[in-house]
């Protein structure tokens, strides 16, 4: 499951990049070199994996959801299906996603709804809305284009014991419009050019986001996040809403062909 993220060179250690072949100290990195070895990063191909959600209203109150996920890179763009399992009222659920590389062309969504029999396209206006009651929008199931940000480095600050840069990213209106974030903070870890943590500004109500990967770990050797919260926070920073993702069988190169990911395919179900 692609969550800003997720997706979001190669894996390579710690603390050194490489450009043209010579070293490159990680100190020497600017914030745009940064985002773009994110953005470059190997983050697997033909995979699937099964999701285990846990939505938490601000009285403690909990819910579960089983979702099944399915994705393969053509070319530059990524395809992904997303399938809910259960429980039974949102059973079926399933959606569609064309992430194109590039700001020439607006990703395309697609979410089924069985118990209208019914398939919607997600209009890009439309997408910074919430997928399917939980804090994450359908935005965030998509790659974010470095062309459309302004970023600044702010230093570096251990992640769970671990060094990662922090960044400001700033988005221009177009992308502002499809996200609902005015600006974003953001830490990358230096070990695995991954986003381990995130701060969004929502622009509608004054909320806050908070972003977080409690579980990175290798997967047949490709850095994964097995476990993602996303947290809603309001003006007065009480705690709306949270959504926990488990991700359990995740498995690469399976060999997927293109006509799995087709509307057809998502109205099938899983």
């Amino acid at each position: 499951m692609r969550v800003y993220l997720v997706g979001f060179c190669a894996i390579m250690a710690a603390s050194w990049s490489f450009v043209n072949g010579a070293p490159v100290m990680a100190a020497d990195l600017t914030a745009n070199e940064i985002m773009q070895r994110v953005y470059d990063r190997d983050d697997g191909d033909n995979s699937t994996s099964e999701i285990s959600m846990t939505l938490i209203d601000k009285s403690g109150g909990k819910r579960q959801r089983l979702l099944r996920t399915f994705s393969k890179d053509v070319g530059a763009d990524t395809k992904q299906l997303i399938y809910f399992l259960g429980p039974a009222d949102v059973e079926d659920i399933g959606l569609l996603t064309f992430d194109h590389a590039g700001v020439e062309l607006d990703d395309d969504q697609w979410l089924f709804l069985p118990a209208l029999k019914k398939t919607k396209r997600i209009a890009t206006s439309d997408q910074s809305g919430k997928f399917v009651g939980t804090d994450f929008s359908f935005a965030d199931l998509t790659e974010r284009e470095n062309e459309e940000y302004e970023y600044e480095l702010l230093g570096t600050e251990d992640v769970r014991g671990k060094p990662a840069w922090k960044i400001r990213a700033v988005p221009n209106e177009r992308e502002m419009g499809r996200t609902g974030y005015t600006k974003s903070v953001i830490w990358v870890s230096q070990e695995s050019f991954v986003v381990v943590r995130a701060v969004h500004w929502v622009r509608e109500g004054g909320r806050m986001k908070y972003y977080d990967v409690p579980r990175l770990e290798l997967v047949e050797g490709i850095w994964s996040p097995l476990e993602i919260v996303m947290t809603t926070k309001a003006k007065d920073q009480t705690t709306e809403h949270r959504t926990i993702l488990q991700v359990s069988e995740l498995k690469y190169n399976q060999g997927y062909e293109q006509d799995m990911f087709s509307v057809r395919q998502l109205e099938k179900g899983p």
